[in-house]
C-alpha cells in the first residue's frame, strides 16, 4: 500500500504563542514567587535594589488565568495593537490614490540594471535612524514601501521588511548613540554618557556588513527564481499587486501632492520624536492625517476615504490580535511574580563563570531576558542595576556589561515573539511568524556569535573607561 508520509507542519502563530502560555502558566507552580524593591535612580527613574531580591508568596496562574491572559494582553498591548490597526488603514488609502506605486515604479526603473544597491543604502539609512534616535516603531511604517520596492525589482516581501527592519536594527544593536538603550544603561551603570563609542562603532560597521551580506544573499535566490521565497504562497497571491515596470503610468500632480504630503508627514514625526519624544500615539495620530490629507488630495470623497481605511486595518485584524496574545505570556509571569526570580537566578549563575565566560553569560542572560521584557528601557531598569555590580564581582568592567546589554537587547529583537514592534512589521507585510524565523533564525545565530566575539575582545582590551 503507497501513501505519502505526513510532513511536520509548523502550528500557526496563535497556537504556539497560546501554547506558550500554558507552559509558563505551568512553570509558575515550578519557579518561586519574588521580588527586588524598586528605588529612585539616574534621571528619576525607577530601578531594582540589587540587594534587596526576596522571596514572596507565592500567586501561581489558574486555569482561568489562561484565559484572561489574552485580552489582558490586549490591554496592556493597547498602544501598539491600535497603532497596527491606524497604520493598516492609514496606509491603505495612501496606497488607494496610486501615488505610492506612482513614484516607486520610477525609483525601480532609476535602479534598473543597479538593484543591487537598494539593499545597502536601504540598510544603511535605516541603520543611522536605530543607531541614534533608537529607531524601531518608527520604521514600521516604512514597511510597505520597502517591500514595494523590493517586488518592484524582482525580489520578495521578506526582502522589503528586511532591508527596514533589520536595518534599524543593526544600529539599535550597536547603539553608539542611541540615549534610549546606551544612554539609559550608562546611566544607570555609573558610566560616563556614550563613552567607548569607538567599539561600538566598529561594532556597527561589523553588524551592518553581516546584515547586508545576509540579505543579499537570500534576495538573489529570490530573484533568481521566485520559488526560493520562503513567503512563495504570499508573492503567487500579491502577484497582481506588484509594480509592472514595463507599464508604469507617469506620476500626475494630484501623485506628487500626496507623495509631498507624505514626505511632509514624516519629517514632521521625525521633528517630533527628536524634540518632544513623540512615540506611538503621536505617530499614530500624524500617519492617521497623513492617510487623510493623501485621500483629499487624490480625489477620493469622504466616504470613500473611510471605507479604504476600514479595508486597510481590516487586512491588519490576525497580526494585530498577535500582539495581545504575546503579550499575555507576560501577563501570566507578572501576576505570578516571577520575572525577578528568574533575573536573580540567571545572574546568580553568572558570577560562578570565568571572566570571559561570564561575559559571554551576561549577553545571553540579557538575550533570553529580553524575551520576558521586550522594552529596551525596561530591561535596562531591570538588569542593570543588578549586572553593573555583578560586574565588579567578576571583573569585567561596567562598560563591557552594558555592551552585553545592548546585544541582548538588540539582537533577539528581530526574533523573540513577544515584541510588538516585530509582531506589527509582520502584521503589515502579511508574513507569518513561523515564515520569519525561518529565514531570520540563521542570521540570529550568526549575529550572536558576532556578540559573543566583541565581548571577549571587550574583556581583553578590558573595555572602559570602567
Amino acid at each position: 500500500m503507497e501513501g505519502k508520509r505526513n510532513k511536520f507542519k509548523v502550528p500557526h502563530t496563535y497556537v504556539i504563542l497560546f501554547v506558550m502560555i500554558i507552559i509558563m502558566a505551568l512553570l509558575t507552580y515550578v519557579i518561586p514567587a519574588g521580588q527586588y524593591q524598586k528605588v529612585l535612580g539616574p534621571e528619576d527613574r525607577m530601578i531594582v535594589d540589587p540587594n534587596s531580591y526576596a522571596h514572596v508568596d507565592a500567586n501561581p496562574a489558574k486555569p482561568f488565568d489562561i484565559l484572561k491572559a489574552f485580552p489582558k494582553g490586549l490591554a496592556a498591548a493597547q498602544n501598539i495593537v491600535f497603532f497596527i490597526f491606524i497604520v493598516g488603514g492609514s496606509f491603505n488609502i495612501v496606497n488607494q490614490t496610486g501615488a505610492i506605486e506612482a513614484g516607486i515604479g520610477k525609483i525601480a526603473l532609476g535602479l534598473k540594471g543597479k538593484e543591487t544597491l537598494m539593499i545597502p543604502i536601504i540598510v544603511f539609512i535605516f541603520s543611522l535612524g536605530g543607531a541614534t534616535i533608537g529607531m524601531a516603531e518608527e520604521a514600521i511604517v516604512f514597511v510597505p514601501i520597502g517591500i514595494a520596492l523590493s517586488r518592484a525589482l524582482g525580489y520578495d516581501a521578506v526582502t522589503g521588511m528586511a532591508i527596514v527592519s533589520l536595518g534599524a536594527a543593526a544600529g539599535f544593536t550597536s547603539g553608539f548613540m542611541n540615549p534610549f538603550t546606551v544612554g539609559v544603561a550608562q546611566g544607570i551603570a555609573d558610566v560616563p554618557l556614550f563613552t567607548g563609542i569607538v567599539l561600538r562603532l566598529i561594532i556597527w560597521v561589523c553588524t551592518l556588513a553581516l546584515v547586508i551580506t545576509y540579505i543579499f544573499r537570500y534576495a538573489n535566490k529570490v530573484k533568481a527564481d521566485v520559488k526560493n521565497s520562503i513567503v512563495y504562497e504570499l508573492e503567487m497571491q500579491e502577484k497582481g499587486m506588484a509594480i509592472d515596470l514595463s507599464n508604469v503610468r507617469k506620476m500626475t500632480n494630484r501623485d506628487t501632492m500626496v507623495l509631498l504630503i507624505f514626505a511632509a508627514g514624516m519629517g514632521v514625526l521625525i521633528f517630533g520624536v527628536f524634540k518632544f519624544g513623540w512615540y506611538i500615539t503621536e505617530i499614530a495620530a500624524i500617519f492617521l492625517a497623513i492617510g487623510i490629507f493623501s485621500g483629499i488630495a487624490s480625489g477620493m470623497n469622504v466616504d470613500d476615504i473611510a471605507k479604504n481605511f476600514i479595508t486597510g486595518a481590516k487586512d491588519m485584524t490576525t497580526g494585530a490580535l498577535v500582539v495581545g496574545l504575546a503579550r499575555g505570556i507576560l501577563i501570566v509571569m507578572e501576576g505570578s511574580l516571577i520575572i525577578d526570580t528568574i533575573v536573580y537566578g540567571l545572574a546568580a549563575a553568572i558570577s560562578a563563570l570565568p571572566k570571559a565566560i561570564s561575559a559571554i553569560g551576561m549577553l545571553l542572560v540579557q538575550s533570553f531576558l529580553n524575551l520576558i521584557i521586550p522594552s529596551g528601557s525596561g530591561l535596562a531598569a531591570t538588569t542593570m542595576p543588578i549586572m553593573a555590580p555583578l560586574s565588579d564581582v567578576i571583573g569585567v568592567t561596567r562598560q563591557t556589561a552594558v555592551l552585553a546589554y545592548q546585544f541582548g537587547d538588540g539582537i533577539t529583537n528581530s526574533l523573540v515573539p513577544t515584541s510588538g514592534v516585530l509582531l506589527a512589521n509582520l502584521s503589515i507585510a502579511k508574513i507569518k511568524y513561523e515564515e520569519w524565523v525561518k529565514f531570520v533564525g540563521p542570521l540570529m545565530l550568526l549575529w550572536t556569535l558576532l556578540g559573543c566575539i566583541f565581548m571577549v575582545i571587550a574583556v581583553v582590551i578590558n573595555y572602559g573607561p570602567f
